[in-house]
C-alpha cells in the first residue's frame, strides 16, 4: 500500500507548497481553539467571580483575538487544501490519460473501456476528496486530539484517565467497522465499471436499440446493475451506522463520568484550585471533552473515507503501474527506407491463454509500391495480419520487417507515421472536417486538403455542404453517411504521405463506381506507396499486383486475379457467388 501511496503522491507536483501550508494553517486554527477553554476558565474564575472589569475586558479581548485568528487560519486552510486537492486530481487525471496513450492494444485489452473511464472519473474524484481530507481534517483531528488532551491534563490528570478507557473502545469499534466495510467498497467500484459499460453500449448503439424497440430491456439491464450498487451501498451504510451510536455512547459516557468525578473534586476543594477543580476549570474540561471526542468522531469519518479510497487508489495505481507491452528500443531506427514488407515464419496469438494461434506460420514478401489485395472469410485473421505491420501487436513467433528492418527496431512513432491505416469502422472526432483531416498532417494547407479529398472522391460532397471544409462533424461522425465517413478517413490517411497504406475493408460503404475511382486515383497519384487492400468484393482487388487468400489464420493461396481464378477453389467460389449476385441484381 505504501508503494501505491508513493506513486500517487508524484501527482502532487506543483502543489507541494499548498499541500504543506494547508496543514500548517490548520495547526494554527487548532492552537487557537484549544486556548479558548482555558481563557474561558480564567474569565469565569478570576473575572466574573471577582467582578474585576479590567480583567474581564482583557480576557474578553484575548478570547475575541483567538476566535478571529482561528477563523482566519480555518479559512486559509480550507482554501489551500481545496486548491491543492484540485491540483492533485488534475495532475493525476493527466498522468492517467497520458499513461493510457502509451498502451498497446494488448494493454487496453486487459482493461475494459468502461473501467478506464471509471478510474479517470469516479476513482480520481474519491482520491481528490480523500487528499483534501487528509491534509486538512486528518491534521485537525490529530492535533486537536493531542493538544486538547495536553490542556485537559494540565487541569486534571485524574479526569484524563477517563479518556484512556474511552479510546480503546472506539479503536476496537472503528477497526471492526472498517474491516467489514472495505470489501464492500471494492465490490462497488467493480460494479461501477459494469454500469458505465451498460451506459456506453446503450448510447453507442442507440440507433440499434430504438430500431429493435429494446429500450425496456436496456432499462432493465441498467436497473439491475444500478440496483447492485444501491444494495452494496445500503449494506455498507448499515455497517457504518454503528459508528455514530458508538461515538455518542462514548462521548456522553465521558461527559457523565467527568461531571460525576469533576463535581466531587470541586466540592472537595471548596471551590479552590489548590486541592481540586474550580468551576471554570470543570467547564473547560467539558469543552476539552467535546473537542477530544469530536476529533475522534472526525477520525472515524476520515477512516471511512480512507476505506473507500483504498479501492480507488489500488485501481488508479493499476493503470499507472501497467507497463506498455510495445516500446521503442534504446537506439531505434529513425527512418523507414521504403514500403517493402517481409513476414518470415510469423505466428501470433492475442493472449497466452488462447488455445490456438490467430496467425500460423505466415511467410510473405511485398515489394515497395505493390498493390496487394487480401480476401478471406470472417475470422480468417485478415485484420490481424495487417495490424502487425505498424506494430499494433508484436508477432508471437517470427519476424515482421518494413523497409528491410525488423519493426521492433524502429522508433514506434517513426514506424507508425510511415504506415497509414483506414479501418472499416474508422472514427471521426468532433470538430470541423478540416480539423479531422489534419490529423494526417497538422501543417496541411487548404490545397493539400482538397488534393487528398479529390483522390478519395470526397471533395465533391464536402463542397456541397454550406460550410465546406469548415462543416462541423458531430462526435463519431454521426452527421455524415458511412460512405462519406470512409472517404474522409481515406483522405486523412493520404495526408500522412505514408510509405504503406492499409485499407481494412474501408470502401465497403461506397458504391462500386466510387470504389473504382478511388483505386484508379491510387494507381495514378501514389504509385510508390505500398497498398494493402482488405476487401469482400473481388472487384476491389482484381487489378492488384498480388491477391492473398486467407483461411483459418493462414495464406492458403496467392497470385493475380487470373491465376487464382484458374486454381484456387475458395477464390473461384467467391467470384462465382458475386458474379451471380451481380447478374441477379442486373
Amino acid at each position: 500500500m505504501m508503494q501505491t501511496i508513493k506513486k500517487l503522491l508524484r501527482s502532487v507536483r506543483g502543489y507541494w507548497l499548498l499541500t504543506l501550508l494547508a496543514p500548517l494553517s490548520m495547526i494554527g486554527e487548532v492552537a487557537m481553539e484549544v486556548q479558548i477553554p482555558t481563557l474561558m476558565a480564567g474569565f469565569m474564575d478570576a473575572g466574573v467571580k471577582t467582578m474585576d472589569m479590567s480583567f474581564v475586558l482583557r480576557q474578553g479581548g484575548l478570547l475575541l483575538l483567538c476566535s478571529v485568528a482561528s477563523l482566519f487560519f480555518g479559512l486559509g486552510s480550507a482554501t489551500l487544501a481545496s486548491k491543492a486537492a484540485a491540483g492533485f486530481a488534475g495532475n493525476l487525471r493527466h498522468d492517467l490519460f497520458y499513461k493510457v496513450q502509451t498502451y498497446s492494444f494488448s494493454n487496453i485489452d486487459r482493461f475494459s473501456t468502461s473501467s478506464i473511464i471509471t478510474r479517470l472519473t469516479t476513482d480520481v474524484a474519491n482520491l481528490q476528496m480523500t487528499f483534501q481530507m487528509s491534509i486538512r481534517m486528518t491534521i485537525r483531528c490529530v492535533f486537536m486530539l493531542v493538544l486538547a488532551v495536553i490542556m485537559a491534563a494540565r487541569i486534571s490528570v485524574k479526569l484524563c484517565l477517563i479518556y484512556c478507557v474511552a479510546l480503546p473502545i472506539l479503536a476496537v469499534g472503528l477497526f471492526t467497522v472498517i474491516r467489514k466495510v472495505q470489501p464492500i467498497f471494492k465490490r462497488v467500484f467493480k460494479t461501477y465499471d459494469k454500469l458505465n459499460n451498460v451506459v456506453q453500449e446503450n448510447l453507442h448503439g442507440i440507433r440499434v436499440v430504438k430500431s429493435f424497440v429494446r429500450e425496456e430491456k436496456e432499462t432493465q439491464k441498467f436497473t439491475e446493475v444500478s440496483g447492485k450498487i444501491y444494495g452494496d451501498f445500503v449494506k455498507a451504510e448499515r455497517i457504518l451506522a454503528f459508528n455514530n451510536p458508538l461515538m455518542q455512547f462514548t462521548s456522553y459516557g465521558c461527559m457523565l463520568l467527568i461531571s460525576w468525578f469533576g463535581a466531587k473534586l470541586v466540592v472537595a476543594s471548596g471551590d479552590t484550585a489548590a486541592l481540586g477543580l474550580t468551576t471554570g476549570q470543570l467547564s473547560s474540561m467539558f469543552t476539552y471533552t467535546q473537542q477530544i471526542l469530536g476529533s475522534l468522531m472526525m477520525v472515524s469519518m476520515v477512516f471511512v473515507m480512507l476505506t473507500m479510497s483504498v479501492a480507488s487508489a489500488q485501481r488508479v495505481a493499476e493503470l499507472l503501474e501497467e507497463s506498455p507491452d510495445l516500446t521503442s528500443p534504446e537506439n531505434p531506427v529513425m527512418a523507414v527506407a521504403d514500403g517493402s514488407i517481409d513476414l518470415s515464419g510469423v505466428s501470433f496469438r492475442y493472449s497466452r491463454k488462447a488455445k490456438r494461434n490467430a496467425l500460423e506460420n505466415v511467410d510473405l514478401h511485398i515489394a515497395p509500391g505493390m498493390t496487394v489485395g487480401i480476401l478471406g472469410g470472417t475470422g480468417s485473421s485478415k485484420s490481424t495480419l495487417v495490424q502487425l505491420i505498424p506494430r499494433l501487436y508484436d508477432a508471437t513467433e517470427g519476424t515482421v520487417k518494413v523497409g528491410g528492418i525488423d519493426v521492433r527496431d524502429y522508433d514506434l512513432e517513426v514506424l507508425r507515421d510511415s504506415v497509414a491505416m483506414v479501418l472499416q469502422k474508422n472514427v471521426l472526432f468532433s470538430g470541423t472536417i478540416a480539423e479531422n483531416l489534419r490529423w494526417g498532417d497538422p501543417n496541411a494547407t487548404q490545397e493539400d486538403l482538397e488534393r487528398v479529398c479529390r483522390l478519395a472522391c470526397a471533395h465533391d460532397f464536402i463542397s456541397g455542404f454550406p460550410d465546406g471544409y469548415e462543416t462541423r462533424i458531430e462526435q463519431g461522425g454521426t452527421n455524415v453517411s458511412g460512405g462519406q465517413k470512409q472517404r474522409l478517413c481515406i483522405a486523412r490517411a493520404l495526408l500522412k504521405k505514408p510509405k504503406i497504406l492499409i485499407l481494412d475493408d474501408s470502401t465497403s460503404a461506397v458504391d462500386t463506381h466510387t470504389d473504382a475511382m478511388i483505386r484508379q486515383a491510387f494507381r495514378e497519384e501514389i504509385p510508390d506507396t505500398t497498398k494493402l487492400i482488405i476487401a469482400q468484393r473481388i472487384s476491389s482487388v482484381e487489378h492488384a499486383d498480388m491477391i492473398l487468400v486467407m483461411a483459418d489464420g493462414q495464406i492458403v493461396d496467392r497470385g493475380t486475379h487470373g491465376e487464382l481464378l484458374s486454381r484456387c477453389a475458395i477464390y473461384q467460389e467467391v467470384y462465382e457467388s458475386q458474379k451471380k449476385g451481380d447478374e441477379d441484381n442486373g
